[in-house]
């Protein structure tokens, strides 16, 4: 196993945040990205500026809405998917797999659900239904796997500031957070709850009433470790400085470290 750093980030807009992708890959040098809400087409992906400052990438786009890519640093990602089996009619660009740098890779981004009840919350529920179903065999792979991106929902209370203001949210429902928690039982590892078991640690901070500066956040971007995987993760985190950055996306990048040896 290679010492790797990998990290899953919602841009929000890729042509939008562009600078502040740039200055985050810079700055922090992710070996693995997943990026995920490029909101652009397949042409639009800045892909020569992205192989400039030496990634690789693969990515799905989708106009205005959706989009999902993976980043290697100095290699090409070996693309082995593009969207979930289960739905042939389902044009949304939520999924996107590749081998990278000896990890497959699953990038997602699981719909929002909301508003609910309604369409697009069973949409939401459907979609993850066909995600569970397709997780079970790269849970049981010889082969390290992550799933990450952005999960859309808010596993327990202790991952979020307060429920009072969300409690009719699809990311709080408790057919999102039983989702989860099926997924989870499978065998995977939430990486970040895994190294923090007890701390309240957030990935996304709405851009109303103040949440980044009173740091009233959701912890709703997830990377899940398979059973091959798992004994080398050495830390997690979040790069909440990136939030902070002018033209900011909602979501801050959150990362995982794998050393080259398992954690005793």
């Amino acid at each position: 196993m290679k010492n790797l750093r990998i990290a899953t980030f919602n841009v929000n807009g890729m042509r939008a945040r562009l600078p502040n992708l740039m200055e985050w890959l810079k700055r922090e040098q992710p070996d693995i990205a997943c990026l995920q809400e490029l909101k652009s087409v397949d042409s639009a992906f800045p892909a020569a500026e992205l192989e400039a400052a030496g990634y690789g990438a693969i990515w799905q786009g989708q106009a205005s809405w959706n989009g999902v890519a993976i980043l290697a640093r100095d290699a090409q990602p070996l693309e082995s998917r593009r969207g979930l089996p289960g739905d042939p009619d389902d044009t949304h660009s939520r999924y996107i797999e590749a081998a990278v740098h000896g990890v497959l890779v699953g990038c997602l981004y699981l719909p929002n659900g909301n508003p609910q009840p309604g369409p697009k919350f069973d949409y939401k529920l459907a979609w993850f239904e066909r995600l569970i179903n397709y997780a079970k065999d790269l849970q049981g792979s010889d082969h390290p796997v992550v799933l990450a991106g952005d999960f859309n929902v808010v596993p327990t209370d202790m991952d979020i500031y307060n429920t009072r203001s969300w409690l009719k949210d699809a990311l709080l429902q408790p057919e999102s957070r039983e989702c989860y928690q099926r997924l989870l039982g499978q065998g995977w590892t939430d990486s970040l709850r895994h190294v923090y078991p007890e701390e309240r640690i957030y990935t996304f901070w709405d851009y109303f009433r103040n949440h980044w500066q009173t740091n009233s956040g959701l912890r709703i971007d997830h990377l899940l470790l398979n059973p091959a995987l798992s004994p080398y993760l050495h830390d997690a985190g979040v790069d909440a400085w990136v939030r902070n950055e002018p033209h900011a996306s909602d979501h801050a990048p959150t990362w995982i470290r794998i050393a080259s040896r398992k954690k005793r």
